[in-house]
């Protein structure tokens, strides 16, 4: 197949050598590979280079990612067609080049394709939704300090295509500081503070940081906004001041905005999970039961970032495993858990368990 379209992939990064080689063995077939580096002080800058990639250098202070994102663009030459953003802790899978080339045509403007922002251990996909950062060498920009979006400001309507085939996975470190992303979401609220979408993503993030009052009483202020109308999203706020709930031990503000969540968003797992799990720190064994075989009536997996990974492995079988044990439904209990082991074969704990089973038999 020849190449109909220039293609740029380009990225920021700072100190992530460990990850230049992976990253370029996937993106090499790219015509060019555009990185902005906003401060490494170790070998990712060389590394880079010694691979192929045409690598500049910012003074990104203070930072913030829409500003070196946009700064990156400004080094992508102008003769390039398609524009593929990427982060280094991301690989795209082999034969991107050719189904992004069947997929775009000469009107589009945007692509969307399929990202793995969690995989689990075997390789499968835990989180998984559709992302947007494909797009054409002009008419876009970048916008917000963190969680930043492209803002399309071409002529004429957006065009976008989705493409058939190309997938993302992402593979963060864990030892990442992210300490940046409340401030930055802070200064995202103070520059727009009627932004439904920055406030929910500040909300969840006073959870990750276990502030659970300042979550609580920020996604119930993203909830009051007219923009707040993805069901999606909002039935996900309504979980995170759920566990915020449940973390202060206030159970049964915990339940009340779980069932909330449910009727939001009705085919969720997620809140039923969420119940089950609740259900199982008061022991109540018939809860745990019915919350969990509720979440697995919901077969069908949406491509949301709202998804949960728990709310779609071996947990709702567990969780229902440990219900009808617990109320002496030992051979029900036995088929949850072989479900369970199908989807995590060597967790020594429900292995366990399984054989707890058997001997109540």
């Amino acid at each position: 197949m020849s190449n109909e379209y220039k293609i740029c992939v380009y990225a920021i990064c700072k100190n992530e050598e460990k990850f230049v080689d992976r990253w370029m063995d996937h993106v090499i077939s790219a015509d060019v590979v555009v990185v902005v580096d906003t401060g490494s002080t170790d070998n990712t800058i060389s590394k880079l280079k010694a691979r192929g990639a045409l690598v500049y250098s910012i003074d990104a202070t203070p930072f913030r990612f829409d500003y070196s994102r946009n700064e990156c663009l400004k080094f992508i030459p102008d003769d390039v067609d398609i524009c593929v953003s990427s982060d280094l802790d991301d690989v795209i899978e082999d034969g991107w080049r050719e189904h992004l080339e069947i997929a775009w045509t000469k009107e589009t403007t945007r692509g969307l394709y399929l990202y793995n922002w969690s995989v689990n251990a075997d390789g499968s996909p835990a989180v998984q939704y559709t992302w947007s950062r494909i797009h054409s060498r002009h008419g876009y920009k970048w916008i917000y300090p963190t969680h930043e979006i492209l803002e399309y400001l071409g002529e004429g309507e957006e065009k976008q295509v989705y493409i058939e085939g190309m997938l993302y996975n992402h593979y963060p470190d864990p030892s990442k500081n992210r300490s940046l992303n409340l401030p930055l979401l802070k200064l995202a609220i103070k520059e727009n503070p009627n932004n439904s979408r920055n406030l929910y993503y500040l909300g969840r993030e006073y959870m990750f940081d276990s502030n659970w009052d300042d979550c609580i009483l920020t996604l119930k202020d993203y909830l009051k906004l007219p923009t707040s109308t993805w069901e999606d999203e909002r039935s996900s706020a309504m979980r995170f001041i759920a566990k915020s709930y449940s973390e202060k031990e206030e159970n049964l503000n915990a339940k009340k905005w779980f069932h909330r969540a449910i009727s939001e968003s009705i085919l969720s797992r997620e809140p039923y999970v969420g119940l089950s799990l609740l259900a199982y720190q008061e022991k109540d064994w018939s809860s745990v039961y019915y919350y969990a075989n509720e979440a697995l009536k919901i077969e069908e997996k949406s491509f949301s970032f709202a998804n949960d990974a728990n709310s779609w492995d071996y947990t709702p079988y567990d969780l229902a495993a440990l219900g009808c044990y617990n109320l002496n439904m030992i051979a029900k209990a036995i088929e949850f858990s072989e479900l369970a082991i199908k989807l995590a074969p060597n967790d020594e704990r429900l292995l366990n368990n399984h054989e707890i089973y058997l001997g109540s038999l």
